[in-house]
């Protein structure tokens, strides 16, 4: 199994960059990309998904040692941008555990990236009303009004 030094390092050398030039790829020092190649220190937040993109794998790949495919979970990845944007951290958590339980229903079938990425569009879709709904209902200034 791959660890996640093992995956910076061979995607790197993939790609043909050296350190330094993956470092100003993600906005890091070179010594920051020697220490993830060799100690497994991981880079937070914002850093990770920057280092994902620069290697061209997704994040879920990067970060998860059990994950081998560098491809896993590319399709939704979008999607959670989406609500890390609008939502901040926790709807991206929320998000991508809905997801996951929902994975189940491409078990057995080959289904083209065309169905998979309607699927993905619509629980987006809904999750986002839901949670516009919610803070249209709940949301402080709404609670403020209440007073």
């Amino acid at each position: 199994m791959k660890t996640f030094s093992d995956k910076v390092r061979e995607a790197r050398a993939a790609l043909n960059l050296n350190q330094q030039q993956l470092g100003d790829k993600v906005g890091v020092s070179k010594r920051s990309v020697a220490a993830y190649e060799t100690t497994g220190i991981k880079p937070r937040g914002n850093t990770s998904r920057k280092l994902a993109a620069a290697l061209k794998v997704s994040l879920d790949y990067l970060l998860t040692d059990g994950i081998d495919d560098p491809r896993h979970g590319l399709e939704k990845e979008p999607y959670l941008d989406e609500a890390r944007e609008k939502y901040g951290p926790r709807a991206v958590k929320e998000l991508d555990l809905l997801l996951e339980q929902n994975k189940s229903l491409f078990a057995g079938g080959a289904f083209d990236q065309e169905s998979k990425d309607a699927f993905f569009e619509a629980v987006m879709k809904a999750y986002l009303t839901c949670k516009d709904e919610a803070r249209k209902t709940y949301g402080r200034k709404r609670m403020a009004q209440a007073e």
